[in-house]
C-alpha cells in the first residue's frame, strides 16, 4: 500500500499547484482520517476539510469517532446514503431489491437490530407531521450539527421535491429521541478491508 506520507504530499501538490481548491476523505476509520489530517499539519500541507461517509437513522457507527472528531476539527461530514437505500423512506422493505442487493446486506443486514422498528417510528412521525417518511429521515439527519449536506439519490422529479420539503420540517426533542432510542450498534462496515494500521 502506498504511505500515507506520500499520498497526503501528492494531494497537498494538487491544492497548491490550483488544480483542485480543496481535498476531502471518504469511508474510512476515524484514526486513519486523523492521522492524515496529523501529517498534513506537521508538513505544513493541505488537510482534508470534509468527510463523506455512511450516515442515517438505521447506521450511526460514525457517531463513536468520526463525527465527533469531525465536529471538533471543524471538518465537514456529508454523509452518503441518508435514506439507507430507500429503506427509511418507509419502502422497499420485502421487495425483490430488498432481498436481492449485497450492499444493502453486507449494511443492513436484518440480524439483531432494530432497524424494522426504528422504520415504524420514522412512519409513526411522519403521520403525525403529515409528511414524508423519507423527509423525516432527512429532517433528522439536518438536526445534527456535524452534518453539513446529506447526498441523496433520486429516481424521478417528485423525489427531487420531497427531499426539498424536509427542510420546512421541524422536529422536536422528543421526536428526535423517539426516534434514535431503539438503535442497537451495528458491525463497523469497512469498505476497504486491505486498509491495514
Amino acid at each position: 500500500t502506498t504511505p500515507i506520507e506520500e499520498t497526503m504530499e501528492a494531494l497537498n501538490d494538487l491544492v497548491r499547484s490550483g488544480k483542485v481548491r480543496y481535498i476531502g476523505a471518504s469511508s474510512g476509520p476515524a484514526w486513519q482520517f486523523q492521522k492524515a489530517n496529523a501529517i498534513a499539519e506537521k508538513n505544513g500541507w493541505a488537510k482534508f476539510v470534509s468527510m463523506q461517509n455512511l450516515y442515517n437513522l438505521i447506521y450511526r457507527e460514525e457517531d463513536r469517532e468520526t463525527n465527533p472528531y469531525c465536529l471538533d476539527s471543524g471538518i465537514a461530514t456529508i454523509p452518503y446514503s441518508p435514506l439507507a437505500k430507500g429503506i427509511l423512506a418507509g419502502k422497499n422493505r420485502n421487495t425483490k431489491r430488498e432481498q436481492t442487493d449485497p450492499v444493502r446486506d453486507l449494511v443492513f443486514a436484518k440480524e439483531g437490530n432494530n432497524d424494522d422498528a426504528i422504520v415504524n417510528r420514522v412512519v409513526e412521525v411522519a403521520e403525525k407531521h403529515k409528511r414524508s417518511p423519507a423527509q423525516i429521515a432527512l429532517a433528522w439527519m439536518l438536526t445534527k450539527p456535524h452534518i453539513t449536506s446529506p447526498i441523496v439519490g433520486f429516481s424521478s422529479e417528485a423525489q427531487i421535491h420531497d427531499t426539498i420539503k424536509s427542510l420546512e420540517v421541524e422536529l422536536t426533542q422528543e421526536d428526535i429521541d423517539y426516534l434514535e432510542e431503539l438503535y442497537i450498534p451495528h458491525k463497523v462496515v469497512n469498505f476497504f478491508p486491505a486498509v491495514k494500521k
